[in-house]
């Protein structure tokens, strides 16, 4: 057998993640508090960037509005992009990164971003406000940069950072991380034992025994006993002390300490910096009944920011670097042109798809809106992705943090999703939310007989709803609804009293 070196010429296609993709998904998850601060840092950065026009008032020469919208979302949405000098300079092309857009149609009238008639001169002092506690994402964005300057461990750190819940648990398998950003197993593995390092300790774990470990390390507890604990956990859970004392090699004494010490740890150490929800929920998308009776869909004004790029100024000073032949300016002013570029095509395409998620949730709840939450329909993210032609994870991003108005009130987007329960006579199935308001109506209007959840598990079956008891026990506890029991007591005290 004979080895020769050759050359060989291979084609094939893969989906890379570019840093401006990772900033296009991350805007759209943000919620409009944190568009409005990730603006104002950019301005801050760059200096193309500048706050729009009031509502009335032009632009300046040279400048243009980054995003335009419709004032209606009746029919499809599609725009062509802005004509930009600086497209070129980005390292993908528009149709690659935005796939199903309709670049031919006409672009959308009426509209800049945050037309929404605030004054900021009116607003009160900026001493007036309360500092808000920094979120997980931001303190961990902040040990990435400095650990992770530059280079691919970055691009592999903040995908990891995109994968982690509310808890700071890491839900995805590196596998699936390694085939995305096409790298090694062993560099993620290598990136992801370096982030377990930062704070709170336990972050990035895939595991409640992975985090707690983290945790112990970081106390300087972990040593074989400790070990032996988190490896039969379930016992533990199992109350298995007799069987424990075994494994662990120690006695009852010290047993007792280290159960202690594992109480003393936090399972979900991401929790800690979820903040309170606001006082005033601003809706992101605006729902009202048209003349002819269908809804108009709009995005609301008042949450969109109000953001410029000076072209006129780039062209002036292009021009001036040109002539003074200073390369690294010219190279800063390029970088800033493109990273300008790239966020008015982010915050158009945001802007395009709350409108089309918003708009499949409002032509599927039309009986909700009409009549109540009785009329609450089964509605999942996968059948909204599969309607608008959009992947599930992005369905899922654009509802997070965004609210939406309607003639019956304000709604989180994910309150309009809701798992199905099937029907006694085969038809149409029910949404989970619409039997639990049906379960609070039927206990509200419980008078001299208190209904079990045996009784309402009949009555709703009699209603066309096929529901198990533990699942109306499980609702009713949800709702903060006692008991039977506890209901019969009150009701007693009430007569007595």
């Amino acid at each position: 057998m004979v080895l020769s070196a050759r050359l060989q010429l291979k084609q094939s296609q893969s989906l890379v993640i570019t840093p401006q993709l990772m900033q296009a998904i991350r805007l759209l998850q943000m919620s409009a508090p944190e568009l409005e601060d990730f603006i104002d840092r950019e301005i801050e950065q760059n200096p193309l960037l500048s706050r729009g026009e009031e509502p009335g008032e032009g632009a300046a020469d040279g400048e243009a509005p980054l995003l335009s919208r419709s004032s209606s979302a009746e029919t499809e949405i599609s725009a062509a992009p802005p004509s930009d000098p600086a497209a070129s300079e980005t390292d993908a092309p528009r149709e690659d990164l935005f796939p199903g857009e309709d670049r031919s149609a006409a672009p959308l009238p009426d509209a800049r971003i945050g037309a929404g008639g605030r004054d900021f001169s009116e607003l009160p002092d900026e001493d007036s406000y309360v500092a808000s506690p920094p979120t997980l994402l931001a303190l961990l964005e902040g040990q990435i940069d400095t650990a992770f300057p530059q280079g691919p461990d970055r691009l592999i750190a903040l995908t990891l950072l995109g994968e982690i819940d509310e808890a700071g648990y890491l839900r995805t398998s590196l596998e699936a991380i390694a085939v995305t950003l096409q790298v090694a197993v062993e560099d993620v593995a290598r990136v992801l034992e370096r982030c377990h390092l930062f704070e709170p300790a336990g972050v990035f774990a895939r595991s409640l025994k992975e985090c707690l470990r983290l945790q112990l390390v970081e106390l300087n507890r972990f040593d074989p006993a400790m070990e032996a604990l988190l490896e039969n956990l379930e016992l533990l859970a199992e109350g298995r002390l007799d069987l424990l004392l075994g494994r662990c090699g120690v006695d009852r004494e010290d047993l007792s300490e280290m159960i202690s010490e594992l109480k003393a740890l936090d399972p979900k150490p991401g929790l800690r910096f979820a903040s309170d929800p606001v006082a005033l929920l601003v809706p992101d998308i605006i729902v009202r009944a048209g003349p002819d009776g269908a809804w108009l869909v709009d995005l609301n004004d008042a949450v969109l920011p109000r953001l410029l790029i000076d072209r006129s100024y780039h062209a002036e000073v292009s021009a001036h670097l040109s002539r003074a032949r200073d390369a690294g300016a010219e190279k800063f002013l390029s970088d800033c042109l493109q990273k300008a570029t790239w966020l008015e095509k982010s915050l158009d395409q945001r802007a395009r798809t709350l409108l089309a998620v918003a708009s499949e949730i409002v032509r599927w709840q039309d009986g909700f809106l009409h009549d109540g939450g009785a009329y609450l329909r089964p509605l999942t993210l996968r059948m909204v992705a599969d309607e608008i032609g959009m992947h599930e994870s992005t369905v899922s991003r654009a509802v997070a943090n965004k609210a939406m108005t309607t003639p019956r009130g304000i709604f989180p987007l994910k309150a309009f999703f809701s798992v199905a329960l099937a029907a006694t006579d085969g038809g149409e199935s029910h949404s989970a939310e619409a039997v639990r308001q049906r379960i609070r109506v039927l206990v509200a209007g419980e008078a001299e007989r208190v209904l079990s959840d045996d009784q309402i598990v009949t009555i709703l079956k009699e209603e066309g709803v096929v529901i198990a008891r533990r699942t109306v026990a499980k609702y009713r506890e949800a709702m903060g609804i006692p008991s039977s029991v506890d209901r019969r007591r009150l009701q007693r005290r009430k007569l007595a009293s």
